[in-house]
């Protein structure tokens, strides 16, 4: 798929769940804050109970840019784990080292963050990891790998230049953007995470299968 198509899809997808999945996306629902097709404009009828806990669990899916499969794993996790599950849910998804990335800045959209560490360009304390969904650990340090760092992609990440199209850097990392390096210094909490996303609902999709 080309930028332009994929740019497209993104946005398309944006407007059918109400919040902006890129920066992109963002402008197209200023002028345009219905969904896509012939009846967008239109109000809908009153969605189902399973239609609405549907949406919102594909809401969560869409801003972690990850496939039902790997959802599921977390939730199960998450339900696993002492606390409430969709907080848990949320907390073990931010740990993801793509999620990571874009929120230090890295990147501008989580596809980008997702390219850049399955691209060999992340390590974590000191080693490369190419796998987006590696959890990272309270104390660890992300960083950009030195012979990436003189990249444009990058230079333009250092010098601040998503910095107006991303949420502030939350409380549980620790950003040194002009050396693009980040530590996640503690585990996230769900309500600092910059997420759109009624999580109870997520839970009592997953519940009632």
């Amino acid at each position: 798929m080309r930028v332009s198509s994929r740019a497209r899809s993104k946005t398309r997808e944006s407007r059918a769940l109400g919040i902006a999945l890129t920066p992109k996306a963002a402008r197209y629902l200023e002028k345009r804050p219905y969904a896509p097709g012939e009846h967008g404009r239109t109000k809908r009828k009153s969605d189902s109970d399973y239609a609405v806990r549907l949406r919102e669990k594909q809401r969560l899916r869409a801003q972690y840019g990850i496939q039902e499969k790997q959802l599921r794993i977390v939730f199960n996790e998450a339900h696993r784990t002492q606390g409430l599950t969709g907080e848990n849910l949320v907390e073990l998804l931010e740990m993801r080292l793509d999620a990571l990335v874009l929120r230090a800045g890295f990147a501008r959209t989580t596809s980008q963050a997702r390219q850049f560490v399955t691209h060999r360009h992340i390590l974590v304390d000191g080693q490369i990891v190419d796998r987006p969904s590696f959890r990272v650990k309270p104390g660890q340090l992300i960083h950009v790998k030195a012979r990436s760092e003189g990249t444009e992609p990058f230079q333009v990440a250092a010098a601040g230049g998503h910095v107006d199209v991303l949420p502030k850097v939350p409380a549980y990392l620790e950003v040194e953007l002009d050396k693009l390096q980040a530590r996640l210094v503690r585990r996230p909490k769900r309500a600092e995470v910059p997420i759109t996303c009624e999580v109870q609902l997520v839970v009592e999709y997953y519940a009632a299968r």
